[in-house]
């Protein structure tokens, strides 16, 4: 029977052919095993991972829509992959997406404070945030930290909840913390806080789905430029193969080109 294994040197002073043949292989054998770790592949669908954000995502007759989810959605399609999506309390998302290789976040903010905790994609849908506080009450804020003097409704670990921490204000002294947008929403038209910090799409779609008309029930305050420049994201944990987020970064980028983002947000906007 013939031998599939290279002879054996004639001499030690030659290198072992055996030797030049493993030299040779081992790199090929990374290099196919990088391939297949670090973008994503249609066999094996994508965990991705959101929260109850309307418009932006939320859970409509048992399935997961809103902007970002169908942007999202045509990020998939057009890199020919599929979506396993979730729908978590913000900060337990958060933390999973943290903390985990290859799960796919989405609506995020980004700010310098999650800047090296999540490698980001691209912006999917546009924001503006605001202190609102209901038509009527006499406020006045010619800054930021004049608000401190005041009970604000956040939501616990999310961007705008985030950012208050980042310049001074207190959970338990100024700061209510919820799991749910829309309690702060209620607190809001009760009178348990002054003030609700939220994006102007959200905080006007809670208002309808509560039967409110937000011009007459919401009333902005104050605007926060710092969380309004740029808008949401879809991000990835840093643990994540650089490979899958220019991966998705392409994606993003051609459906911005071929006019589909666009389409989108005209329909939701």
């Amino acid at each position: 029977m013939p031998s599939y294994l290279p002879s054996q040197p004639q001499s030690n002073t030659q290198p072992c052919a055996w030797h030049q043949f493993v030299v040779r292989l081992v790199p090929m054998l990374l290099a196919a095993v990088m391939g297949v770790g670090g973008t994503a592949r249609a066999s094996e669908p994508v965990r991705i991972i959101t929260e109850e954000f309307p418009p932006y995502n939320y859970t409509d007759q048992g399935k997961i829509t809103g902007l970002s989810t169908q942007v999202v959605e045509a990020v998939l399609k057009e890199l020919k992959l599929q979506g396993d999506f979730q729908s978590l309390p913000w900060a337990r998302a958060y933390d999973t997406a943290r903390n985990a290789s290859g799960v796919l976040i989405y609506s995020i903010g980004r700010t310098p404070e999650r800047e090296p905790l999540f490698k980001w994609v691209g912006v999917i849908a546009p924001t503006d945030y605001y202190l609102y506080a209901l038509p009527g009450r006499p406020f006045k804020l010619e800054s930021l930290d004049m608000a401190k003097q005041y009970q604000i409704g956040t939501v616990n670990q999310d961007v705008g909840e985030q950012f208050l921490l980042a310049h001074g204000f207190v959970k338990g002294q100024n700061l209510q913390s919820s799991v749910k947008y829309e309690l702060n929403y209620q607190k809001l038209k009760l009178g348990r806080i002054d003030l609700w910090i939220m994006s102007e799409l959200t905080a006007n779609h809670l208002a309808r789905q509560a039967g409110d008309d937000p011009t007459k029930t919401l009333a902005k305050v104050y605007r926060i430029s710092d969380l309004s420049s740029e808008g949401y994201y879809m991000a990835f944990g840093s643990q994540t193969p650089d490979a899958t987020v220019v991966q998705f970064r392409r994606g993003l980028d051609t459906i911005k080109k071929n006019g589909t983002f666009d389409a989108l947000k005209k329909k939701w906007l």
